[in-house]
């Protein structure tokens, strides 16, 4: 006998607008109307995020606060207040546990839902969506934005296209032509030089990997070729990731501009660091083994240093930037990461807790 044909997936993928730089605007209304971003002060501290506002003048996220400032004279950087993100987080959390438990946090501000089963609205992952962006609004007075489509890639993509305050679908039938016209550089992994990289070979979008081979990609890009091609056609067969126990967590930017001086490079690392702590916040039973930073060279080339820790501290941090930045040999930066290594147990708290169950 023949098995039934598994139902079509229907995922949701949420993000909230400009998220930091928004609650910052709810709580503030003197800034709602004008530039702002979130970041360190000084002259060598790093944006988080800024509003719309201030990105119609060119300033993004990861962007040193001088630039920012030259781009847009009447910026106004603020200092982040964690604390109070990740509580905002937690309540964003709880509406979204309303309509499905199959999540997938990605950060504090995106995630997503997998409501292939979900009983409400008649099983319409549109009116979902639609319900779950009413309701941060209504009772956090923020707005997210909401990509559905029957995988992961699909739906995060989406998600970016009717930005903000917006959401797209892509229902199975408009996968090909959805993902045809697609740009490359907007498929997660693929920064500005792998972008420029694959641009010089031909590619610029879907189109142009699918009248190709994943041999040819792979002598451009090694083995990220699969990926490219997979995605080139709408595929993406990833699971969400709702109960996994982690290894490791990491966080990396890469830079629009490459830089060369260690005090850019530390700069942009304390911002990395204040992202770190706050993602560690949901990992509080578990115990780090090591810190570890990584870097990618404008030749593509990485070398990570690591160290046995059992705390995150910025210190060590800096310290291991300082030794990875000795192998630069003139060349300069485009991407720097973060990362902490977990043990294999949980905590002795955390074993406690669970025997109680």
């Amino acid at each position: 006998m023949f098995k039934d044909k598994p139902p079509q997936k229907k995922i949701i993928h949420i993000d909230m607008d400009c998220f930091y730089a928004a609650v910052e605007m709810r709580d503030n209304p003197q800034w709602r109307h004008v530039p702002i971003a979130v970041g360190g002060n000084g002259p060598r501290g790093v944006l988080c995020t800024c509003n719309y506002k201030a990105r119609e003048f060119g300033v993004r996220s990861a962007m040193p606060n001088a630039r920012a400032k030259a781009l847009c004279p009447e910026l106004i950087i603020v200092n982040g207040r964690m604390s109070v993100y990740q509580q905002v987080s937690q309540q964003i959390s709880a509406i979204l546990h309303r309509y499905t438990d199959l999540i997938e946090p990605l950060s504090l501000d995106e995630a997503y839902l997998d409501v292939t089963d979900s009983p409400f609205f008649y099983g319409s992952a549109t009116l979902i969506a639609e319900q779950i962006r009413r309701d941060i609004y209504n009772e956090l007075n923020l707005t997210a934005s909401a990509g559905i489509a029957p995988n992961k890639f699909l739906a995060k993509i989406a998600s970016d296209e009717n930005k903000p305050n917006g959401q797209c679908v892509v229902t199975p039938e408009n996968v090909s032509a959805f993902v045809a016209n697609l740009a490359l550089k907007k498929i997660p992994g693929i920064g500005p030089k792998t972008s420029e990289k694959l641009k010089a070979f031909g590619f610029e979008s879907c189109a142009d990997v699918r009248v190709s081979s994943v041999a040819k990609l792979h002598t451009i890009v090694g083995k990220f070729a699969n990926v490219i091609y997979q995605r080139s056609f709408g595929i993406d067969d990833r699971a969400l990731e709702t109960s996994r126990v982690r290894k490791s967590l990491a966080i990396e930017t890469t830079l629009a501009d490459d830089i060369d001086s260690i005090e850019q490079c530390q700069a942009i690392l304390i911002s990395l660091f204040s992202k770190l702590q706050l993602r560690l916040a949901k990992y509080a039973d578990r115990e780090i083994s090591k810190q570890t930073v990584k870097i990618k060279f404008a030749d593509f080339k990485q070398t990570t240093v690591d160290i046995q820790s059992k705390s995150c501290l910025e210190a060590v941090f800096i310290e291991l930037l300082q030794k990875a930045m000795t192998r630069a040999n003139n060349r300069k930066v485009r991407l720097i990461g973060l990362s902490l290594g977990f043990t294999e147990q949980l905590s002795h708290d955390k074993q406690s807790q669970l025997a109680l169950f």
